[in-house]
């Protein structure tokens, strides 16, 4: 079986079909958006959901792990979102934010923007038909040559276009906040345009919910000359059998800087792929990320970064902690194009396995077609080092607490390197939630016998 014919389709393939045909017509949308949409599902169809004879794919088959579709999600009701405003009232969340409902945006629940940024509907934008935004929305699709990135461009509900006016200094984040409210499927496509000289800093977050959901979604970012985009993502959730399946791609002008961090835990399934292009001299990239991972918990993060411009620095490092039978993925591919000499880039995949039943899987690449370059990638994966266990036992921690001084201090490096301090510390407690959790879990058994 190749990658573009399938023998037979499986049952959450035939379901993805039949959701189509009979969603189509309602989905908002332009005629040109219907043929884009058309198109779209075409490009899936040919070759179903990603499986492991497909490259890129081979960690995480999809095809035998996503073994059924979930339906899609319908708009939130007045009483969801009236919940949910009493919720957001309580918890005392932070009032600028961007508040999404199974995919929705919800104007009700966003709290006031500052001057210089203005945000859309995905909805109206493409039934009003704004050519510009359209072309940026569907600009990268066909360069990805990604089923799951057709998918949803062919599904695509809702989700918003957000645009920072060039200049404009953002000095607060913007929360943007994605609430999942049933168990159902989730088509959502946003986009971010950062004006020239524009600087922004974006905090993604999943809200805490009881339904494990299948998200697709998908972020398009346009960086400006000289802008400037600090951006994270907590990619968390609390139902084991969950599945998120995350894009984004990135267009990166001269001298501007991106900057993008992940925190990935408690969801069963999590594929987190990014495309990004360097388009102007003298840009610079970073993308870091920490995988907390646990049960049969799987998490594939793969990168593409493309330098096309000359004199362009990337750094990507992603760790790892992995226990009882969960299952990590790093795929990095670094390509530098003729023109683009004087580029740096390095990749680096770090991973501590806390079971002999975890298993990690590596796959950095460069393809290097120009010849005044700095490349490199490396990859580690391992225990905790037993020297500095015994060290901090030797100082009177119990074996427990030294394990996860030393686990968050390997996740924390990165964490820290964000830059600030209200999202540090709200990474920071996700780790040690998670590495508590973990803790009850190794001594239940004991305290039970005593």
């Amino acid at each position: 079986m190749s990658a573009g014919i399938l023998q037979a389709r499986t049952p959450a393939e035939m379901f993805l079909a039949s959701t189509f045909d009979h969603s189509k017509a309602k989905l908002p949308g332009t005629d040109r958006v219907a043929k884009w949409r058309e198109d779209s599902f075409k490009v899936f169809n040919a070759s179903g959901l990603p499986h492991r004879r497909m490259e890129a794919w081979h960690y995480t088959d999809l095809r035998v792990l996503m073994r059924n579709a979930l339906p899609i999600a319908a708009a939130p009701s007045a009483p969801i979102v009236d919940a949910f405003s009493k919720e957001f009232s309580a918890a005392r969340f932070p009032n600028q934010r961007i508040v999404l409902i199974d995919g929705f945006f919800v104007p009700e629940l966003s709290g006031d923007l500052p001057e210089g940024i203005t945000v859309r509907s995905l909805a109206s934008v493409l039934t009003e038909g704004r050519t510009e935004y359209i072309a940026l929305l569907s600009s990268q699709d066909s360069a990805t040559g990604n089923a799951i990135v057709a998918l949803n461009a062919a599904l695509m509900q809702d989700g918003v276009v957000i645009e920072v006016a060039p200049q404009a200094t953002i000095a607060e984040p913007l929360h943007l906040i994605h609430v999942t409210a049933s168990p159902a499927a989730h088509f959502t496509r946003s986009a971010l345009l950062v004006g020239a000289g524009a600087s922004l800093r974006l905090a993604e977050t999943a809200y805490p919910s009881r339904y494990a959901g299948q998200a697709n979604a998908c972020l398009v970012i346009s960086l400006g000359d000289g802008a400037s985009l600090a951006h994270t993502a907590m990619v968390t959730g609390s139902a084991a059998d969950g599945m998120r399946l995350e894009t984004m791609m990135a267009r990166v002008k001269t001298r501007a800087k991106f900057d993008s961090f992940a925190l990935i835990s408690g969801i069963g399934l999590v594929r987190r792929q990014v495309f990004l292009k360097f388009e102007g001299r003298e840009a610079n990239a970073s993308l870091t990320g920490v995988s907390l991972l646990g049960g049969r918990e799987h998490a594939d993060t793969a990168l593409q970064i493309e330098h096309a411009a000359q004199g362009c620095v990337s750094r990507e490092t992603f760790k790892y902690i992995l226990d009882e039978e969960a299952t990590g993925v790093f795929q990095g591919m670094i390509r530098v194009a003729p023109d683009a000499q004087k580029t740096d880039g390095k990749m680096l995949s770090k991973a501590i396995l806390l079971s002999d039943r975890a298993v990690m899987n590596n796959k950095p690449e460069l393809e290097i077609f120009a010849d005044d370059v700095a490349c490199g990638h490396g990859a580690t994966c391992g225990g905790l080092d037993s020297e500095q266990l015994f060290y901090l036992q030797t100082r009177g921690l119990p074996l427990r607490e030294a394990e996860a001084l030393l686990l968050e201090a390997f996740a924390g490096e990165l964490i820290d390197s964000i830059g600030q301090r209200e999202l540090i510390d709200a990474f920071r407690l996700k780790v040690r939630a998670w590495l508590s959790a973990r803790h009850k879990t190794m001594t239940a058994p004991a305290d039970v016998t005593l």
